[in-house]
């Protein structure tokens, strides 16, 4: 029986049909997903906007900063990977993201107790041990969740997108208000890691299958030649697109922009996910994934070939608005995409896979190579190259698509 189909037996009455399902009838509800994903992006916000401004007030150089964030991509890689495994293991997601958030709560507490570089950094590897797996374990719960209840999953991750604009804009505003007062950020971050805890706390699992993970059944999925072909278009889609994470607030300084701008381009970035995510979730499942792929490909073209020769800080925010049809087309399609490659017994796994590939991987890429071109050649060259690299990953998830169809 394939995965996911109903288990029929026949009964001795032969008038009636007894239809057993795998899907176990635990399933969290709604608002409790949203809210979970809202409370966990935003601690992610205060990590990504404001957590440099914490090193800066402690004395650390732009360099010391840059290890201290090139740790979450090469930490991720094994973390998401080791992490994915434990939860298809012992098939509880809620488990699993008890004990990293429970991690992240502890290393927390020490962490903004320590002003010593070498023991904070320490610190940090554990740190993003502990936080990096959440996203890909928040899309695998969010990911059952539809597959049993037929809802969309865009309307679960818009409230990621919701909650990482409000905590960067409010926050930077009580931040401001507070004199720019950097303890603030300690009591921010561990207030939203206890109130994402409180929340995982009434999560359910809602597993597909009851059964033990087979390692047997994993490897030969990994190795088929349908997955390696998308994840490396992935791969290569990700590397212009993290280049852009690392770079762009750096690109816009040096340009002229104040704080306030980068912070309010970074908003603007994270509000234009919305609008794209409510579309998709009524209207994405009409139209085949490889293609969608595509144009979210090649949007980036445009996108960053426009950031490379534009020289006006405030255009360069309103350009941040493309996030809305490259990242939320991407993303989104991606994911369910991967749905239909990775059955549901190693979702997690699969979704620990994808984010190694999208965030991981491709994070150590796009900051060396990206680096080197943007000390050596400037910002308008890393875009010119981030926008050719986008052009092959659109070449070739169309080629991917007429191959299949063929």
């Amino acid at each position: 029986m394939s995965f996911g189909e109903a288990d029929v037996t026949q009964p001795k009455d032969q008038h009636q049909v007894q239809i057993v399902t795998k899907t176990t009838e635990k399933t969290s509800s709604p608002a409790l997903l949203k809210g979970f994903s809202f409370s966990f992006f935003m601690t992610n916000a205060i990590l990504t906007s404001f957590l440099p401004t914490y090193f800066v007030s402690l004395g650390f150089g732009k360099t010391q900063i840059g290890l201290l964030y090139s740790i979450g991509p090469m930490i991720s890689i094994v973390s998401n990977l080791f992490w994915g495994l434990i939860s298809d293991k012992y098939q509880s997601l809620k488990k699993t993201i008890l004990a990293l958030l429970i991690g992240q709560l502890c290393l927390a507490l020490i962490l903004f107790q320590v002003d010593t570089y070498l023991i904070l950094f320490i610190l940090m590897i554990i740190f993003y041990f502990f936080q990096t797996p959440l996203i890909s374990l928040n899309d695998s719960q969010l990911l059952l969740h539809v597959s049993s209840t037929g809802k969309s999953y865009a309307s679960f991750r818009v409230w990621g997108s919701i909650g990482f604009a409000f905590s960067a804009l409010c926050f930077g505003l009580l931040l401001q208000k507070m004199n720019g007062n950097q303890h603030l950020i300690a009591f921010l971050v561990i207030g939203t890691i206890v109130c994402s805890m409180l929340l995982a706390l009434f999560l359910k699992d809602s597993r597909t299958s009851v059964s033990k993970i087979q390692f047997s059944g994993l490897f030969k999925l990994l190795f088929s030649k349908k997955l390696i072909i998308f994840l490396s278009l992935v791969l290569i889609i990700s590397i212009a697109h993290r280049a852009n994470d690392a770079f762009f607030s750096l690109y816009l300084h040096e340009l002229g922009a104040n704080q306030s701008l980068i912070g309010y381009s970074w908003t603007i970035s994270s509000l234009s996910e919305i609008p794209i995510f409510l579309l998709l979730s009524r209207y994405g499942h009409r139209f085949k994934e490889l293609p969608l792929l595509s144009i979210a490909s090649f949007a980036y073209v445009i996108r960053f070939y426009l950031v490379s020769i534009t020289t006006v800080p405030l255009a360069l925010a309103a350009i941040q608005s493309m996030h809305s049809i490259t990242f939320g087309i991407f993303f989104l399609t991606a994911l369910r995409y991967m749905m239909q490659l990775v059955p549901d017994q190693y979702r997690a796994t699969g979704q620990a896979i994808f984010s190694i590939i999208w965030s991981g991987l491709a994070g150590l890429i796009s900051s060396l190579v990206g680096g080197i071109i943007f000390e050596h050649w400037g910002g308008h060259v890393l875009y010119m190259f981030s926008g050719t690299v986008a052009l092959i990953a659109s070449l070739g998830f169309l080629l991917a698509h007429f191959k299949n169809e063929y």
